[in-house]
Order: C-alpha cells, then structure tokens, then sequence
C-alpha cells in the first residue's frame, strides 16, 4: 500500500485528488495539509511514501516544503515528492528538482497518469519522461543570469562518466543498459556509486549535475 500526502492550497483540488486516490486500488491518503508549512508537520509525523506537493502557495511553498521534508526525514527510505504545477515550465520547477524533488505533473494530467505516476515515483523511479527533462533542463542553461557550478567529475570512472551523459541525456536504465550491452542492474550499480560519489540523491538531481558539469549540453 502505496501512503499518500496531499498538499494544495486550493480545497477543490485537494478534495478531487483525495477522492481519486482513495477509490484506487493500493493507494492510501493518510493526509492532506494547505499549505507548505502544514505539509512539513505531517510529513514528519505521518511518513508517508509519496507526497503530492503544490509548488505555488502562499507562504511556505513547494519547492522550500520540499527542501525542508527531505531534510527532516526521519525514515530510512525519504518520501518521494511529485510536484504538481499549472506551467509546464513554471519558473519554480527547476529550482524542485534541485531540492529533490522525485518529478512533476501538470494539473490538467488524465487521472490515468497522476495514478500511474505515483505509482513510479514510489518504487522509487524518477517521473520525468526524457522530452519533458530535456525541455526544463535546456529552459534554465539559456537563462542568461544562470551561473552553475561546475561539480568536478574526476572522482568517478569512465564507465560512471558514461552513464552520468546517458541519465542525463533522459534515457532510463532499460536503454542505457541496452546501449551499453550490460544487465539493468549493472547500470544502477554504476548510477548509484555516480550519486553517491557526487553527493545527489535522486536521478533529477543527476540530471541537473549532468549538464550544470558540461557533460551533456542542450540541443540546439
């Protein structure tokens, strides 16, 4: 049973998602907070496996609820977040992936989707389909103001390098595998010794790095 936290500041919505949840079969919502500091509290105090977070709220939003979950968690398994955003490149979305965030849906997402995204991001996958990551990613490296930092690379193989410019390119670990001709696990045993090593804890954090390095850059 896949524990759900709702987290929006509109009742409607949080009323419509809860109801979709609950009549879905190994799905449980065992919250739902209005705003990012109510959302940190039960967090906290109710664990749960995935949390379904607003990014623009009064307050406290998103992206800062989002940092401060992760950084308080308690459990050994953190809770995955799966931001839910009217933009698809809303300005606040970039800086989610940077707190860890898990993924991101657009509002207007079919029930269909939202049920099968959650489902993703609580095995603990990363939602974000390839097209979808490129476009953020390309969106926030032609910021003009953009200044990255440039995470060194030297510490990792050349078969971790390899994978890190696949990840970052948006291929799952199905393709990497395929086109590196190894099994599925030896490219998570790579990936997780690349996150380890650069110190990031879910793939689109691994994503970002990849292209704030250099190693992969934008199309175009």
């Amino acid at each position: 049973m896949t524990r759900v936290l709702i987290v929006d500041d509109e009742v409607l919505i949080r009323a419509g998602l809860a109801a979709l949840l609950r009549a879905a079969p190994g799905l449980e919502v065992v919250g739902e907070a209005a705003d990012g500091e109510e959302a940190v509290r039960l967090a906290a105090d109710l664990e749960p496996d995935v949390i379904l977070m607003d990014i623009q709220m009064p307050g406290l939003n998103g992206v800062a609820a989002t940092e401060r979950v992760l950084a308080r968690s308690r459990s050994a398994a953190q809770p995955r977040v799966l931001i839910l955003t009217t933009f698809d490149l809303d300005e606040y979305v970039f800086a989610a992936l940077r707190a860890g965030a898990s993924g991101f849906l657009l509002k207007d997402t079919p029930p269909e989707r939202l049920l099968a995204a959650i489902g993703i991001v609580g095995s603990g996958d990363m939602l974000f389909a390839p097209s979808v990551t490129c476009r953020l990613i390309e969106a926030y490296t032609r910021r003009p103001d953009r200044v990255p930092p440039a995470p060194a690379l030297d510490g990792l193989t050349s078969r971790e390098v390899e994978v890190l410019g696949l990840v970052g390119r948006g291929l799952s670990n199905a393709e990497i595998a395929e086109r590196l001709v190894v099994s599925e696990a030896t490219v998570k045993t790579h990936l997780n010794r690349t996150m380890t090593k650069l110190g990031v804890s879910s793939r689109a954090q691994t994503v970002v790095l990849a292209y704030e390095s250099g190693l992969v850059t934008p199309r175009g």
